[in-house]
């Protein structure tokens, strides 16, 4: 496994996780099981972001912490997914978060393993796992449990962080003459948004690849934030969640 995180942290550092090495907690990192059941602990992230981004509206700041921490998430899934055919065991028990350091999140992985179980199952199915169910979900609880963010942003965080990933690792890929990894990358994006929880988020165009999604992760909200690309409102779409 430490081999497929490797070839995936080839694609730049949103892609990169550190492995082994010492007690993760001395460093300051927390096993992701404990952010999700103690929403203080997420808090420990929203507050400073919030005061770096000079808002004062705590949901803009949980919806970007949720978004970039999503990102993180998938790109750690769906690179060594599509470079190597393995899912890394994303257990938020096993897979460590430091609050307080960023751009990108600085995750750590003490022992990292295979995804247990049917490791021989479809990877749309295994990434479903890993990431959906495994730590998008309560990842969501927790995030509404530090402020009033609507579910369907969320959702629509989580659909937009999986094509940022998409479009760095499939641009990653034709650069460095993988074309039939650029296509896997793009298939299985499209098989993930097709599941009930990101369905409906936003429209894929393979070609490119990019995407518009049907919420706004509320970044025009901060002082001179303006719009992202894949934003709604971008064509004056409705913005659930406002």
């Amino acid at each position: 496994m430490t081999e497929a995180l490797r070839r995936a942290a080839d694609v730049g550092p949103f892609f990169s996780v550190r492995t082994g090495g010492g007690n993760p907690r001395e460093d300051g990192f927390r096993p992701l099981a404990e952010v999700y059941g103690t929403p203080a602990a997420l808090a420990e992230r929203v507050e400073p972001v919030a005061a770096r981004l000079g808002t004062t509206e705590r949901r803009v700041a949980a919806s970007l912490v949720h978004q970039g921490l999503a990102g993180r998430i998938w790109s750690l899934a769906l690179a060594p997914a599509v470079l190597t055919g393995q899912v890394p065991d994303l257990a938020p028990a096993g897979l460590w978060w430091h609050p307080g350091r960023s751009a990108p999140d600085e995750l750590r992985f003490p022992a990292p393993a295979p995804l247990p179980g049917r490791c021989d199952g479809p990877l749309p199915e295994r990434l479903r796992t890993a990431v959906l169910h495994g730590h998008l979900e309560p990842l969501l609880h927790t995030t509404r449990a530090v402020a009033r963010v609507a579910p369907g942003l969320l959702w629509g965080n989580a659909a937009s962080a999986l094509v940022g990933a998409l479009r760095v690792l499939h641009a990653w890929c034709l650069g460095a003459g993988l074309p039939d990894a650029a296509r896997r990358s793009v298939a299985l994006a499209a098989s993930l948004l097709d599941d009930p929880l990101l369905r409906g988020a936003g429209t894929l165009d393979p070609r490119g690849p990019s995407f518009i999604r049907r919420s706004c992760c509320l970044y025009y909200r901060v002082p001179g934030g303006g719009l992202c690309g894949d934003c709604c409102l971008r064509s004056a779409a409705p913005v659930p969640g406002r």
